[in-house]
């Protein structure tokens, strides 16, 4: 019997290991470029352009997996899809561990980011159907073990295995993540399309698929997750910096600082996932994004004694990503729904490359606290194009 097309009567908890163990392994990956960047640099003598070369093949690659898989999983059936991109992972991997040149890392980065970012994606798009009635908890859950992976890796090989040694045994590790995966994955069933439901709410019926919206929506999505990028990435970029620079302060107390924002952006996701599941994505993103972008601007209009301020703001803006993306979910016809999320997130994250192209041209001109404003005025315009969205699309079920 084909389990994409009949669903079977399997434990309710192997959905979930399956997509926990791969959400875990996705932010391990993650993680890997800027942990062993370092160990690159100096194994192959490379320059500050060839490193910087490594970040731009992997936004590249985003770009482009995002661009097409969403079309992708609109066409063919989801769960072959998913298998293909972990498939497209696992080779980047197996390439990691049989090779040694700056090159194959090119070609690795280009592919395992690329294959990451999709598959980030498109487990954010399941969700709503493996899970269904369930959608906006399980969500943030498996955005919390993304986290648990990525916090986790930076620790444990920061510490214990930042080497050349270190590199192939990571990328052994989740080549055998994968293969686990891949096999729980061929016993799940995986609908093809996400129920035009009010899936915010246990036990709902599928509602009519509504009319696509007008193009407008489509490019106020793309503004908001732009403006998101812009905030959220920035400070993972650029607060270190800013904290040394503007205020020189200690690197350790800056790390604090850092760590403060990401902590609570992985603890977020699991302590408000229920107040996601019980609220719903509108009105989520209304409160969530509300106090966090308020508690985000105060932090950076009140500098150095702002800081801690602004690492709280990550607990509350922690559930905002996934949700965007499962109120596209809502509000486009379940037919082309995941290509418009593919076609939103590879738009918005020309935003985020333009943005950390020009950054450090703004600090040599404008210096650090007076560059560092563009990160709140991100969030201020990210809230802004929410609440247009939210006018805009009043019509289509909540």
């Amino acid at each position: 019997m084909n389990s994409d097309s009949q669903p079977r009567r399997l434990s309710p908890w192997l959905p979930l290991l399956c997509f926990g163990l791969l959400m875990m392994a996705l932010g391990i990956n993650d993680a890997l470029r800027g942990i062993f960047a370092p160990i690159f640099q100096e194994r192959y003598g490379l320059t500050d352009t060839m490193l910087s070369m490594i970040v731009t093949v992997s936004y590249a690659g985003n770009l482009l997996f995002l661009s097409i898989g969403g079309k992708l999983l609109d066409v063919f059936p989801r769960k072959k899809v998913t298998a293909a991109a972990i498939c497209l992972w696992g080779l980047a991997l197996i390439i990691n561990l049989v090779s040694d040149s700056y090159y194959a890392i090119l070609v690795t980065m280009f592919l395992a980011l690329g294959a990451s970012t999709l598959l980030n994606t498109t487990l954010n798009i399941l969700a709503p159907a493996v899970f269904f009635g369930y959608g906006p908890l399980m969500v943030n859950i498996l955005f919390f073990l993304q986290g648990i992976g990525t916090s986790g890796s930076q620790f444990l090989l920061g510490n214990y295995a930042f080497s050349f040694g270190g590199w192939k045994l990571i990328n052994g590790i989740m080549l055998a993540a994968g293969v686990v995966v891949l096999i729980l994955l061929s016993r799940l069933y995986v609908p093809q399309h996400t129920p035009a439901a009010d899936t915010d709410k246990p036990g709902a019926q599928p509602l009519q698929a509504s009319p696509e919206p007008a193009r407008s929506v489509f490019w106020f999505f793309v503004a908001m997750f732009g403006f998101y990028f812009i905030g959220e990435h920035g400070i993972m970029n650029w607060l270190l910096s800013y904290c040394i620079n503007a205020f020189e302060m200690p690197s350790a107390q800056a790390s604090g600082i850092l760590s403060l924002f990401w902590g609570g952006m992985t603890l977020g996701r699991l302590v408000l996932a229920p107040a996601v599941q019980k609220l719903g994505a509108r009105k989520s993103l209304c409160l969530f994004g509300g106090a966090g972008t308020v508690l985000f601007v105060l932090g950076v209009a009140l500098g150095s004694s702002g800081l801690v301020i602004l690492g709280v703001s990550g607990f509350l803006i922690s559930v905002l990503y996934p949700t965007m993306v499962l109120l596209i979910q809502q509000v486009y016809p379940e037919n082309v729904a995941a290509t418009r999320t593919g076609s939103i997130i590879s738009l918005a994250t020309l935003a985020d490359i333009a943005f950390n192209a020009l950054f450090g041209a703004a600090i040599d001109a404008f210096g650090y606290r007076l560059s560092f404003g563009i990160l709140p005025v991100g969030m201020i315009l990210f809230y802004l194009c929410y609440l247009t969205l939210l006018r805009k699309t009043r019509s289509v079920a909540k």
